[in-house]
């Protein structure tokens, strides 16, 4: 994949093509696991390999796998639309923490992804479960404070206090 993307950023159709080939089921189902809509899915995917063409030169293999700045764009398009379209993404149906975990260890590959990996596991519980639900789910504050139970002044000073706390140890 590292290889191909490069060949995008210079105009590479066929390269294009290849990657979609390659990685748009799984891509597909990051769109369709943050919008629970199979035609809005379709859309972010769209929109994310739309931002590829264009982007492709902004690759860095130095910052991560292919897969995972792949992977970034589509749950960014995915979340984007759910913006525009004024839509909630349901807390009920998603992975538990743990879950989580492992998707977040799939999408860190790089060194500075093992970094993070160690960091959040030096949080406590409840700000970990938080950042990964808000930066790993897409999900708001007001939807982590609803999906943990607890008043949403609290699910964002814990959020703030993870944030802090893995700044510091990335440092």
């Amino acid at each position: 994949m590292n290889s191909l993307l490069p060949r995008v950023a210079r105009g590479d159709r066929a390269a294009l093509r290849e990657i979609y080939e390659a990685q748009a089921s799984r891509l597909f189902g990051i769109a369709l696991a943050i919008l629970r809509d199979r035609d809005a899915a379709a859309d972010a995917l769209h929109d994310a390999f739309v931002k590829v063409a264009r982007a492709a030169g902004q690759f860095d293999p130095a910052r991560g796998s292919a897969e995972a700045w792949l992977a970034a764009i589509v749950r960014h398009a995915a979340l984007d639309l759910a913006r525009a379209r004024g839509r909630e993404i349901p807390a009920e149906g998603l992975p538990e923490p743990a879950e989580e975990a492992t998707q977040l260890h799939s999408l860190a590959s790089a060194q500075d992804g093992v970094r993070l990996r160690e960091c959040l596991a030096t949080l406590e519980e409840k700000n970990r479960t938080e950042i990964l639900l808000a930066f790993v789910n897409g999900l708001s504050h007001p939807q982590v404070a609803a999906r943990l139970d607890v008043p949403l002044g609290t699910a964002k000073a814990w959020i703030r206090r993870g944030l802090l706390s893995l700044r510091e140890c990335l440092a």
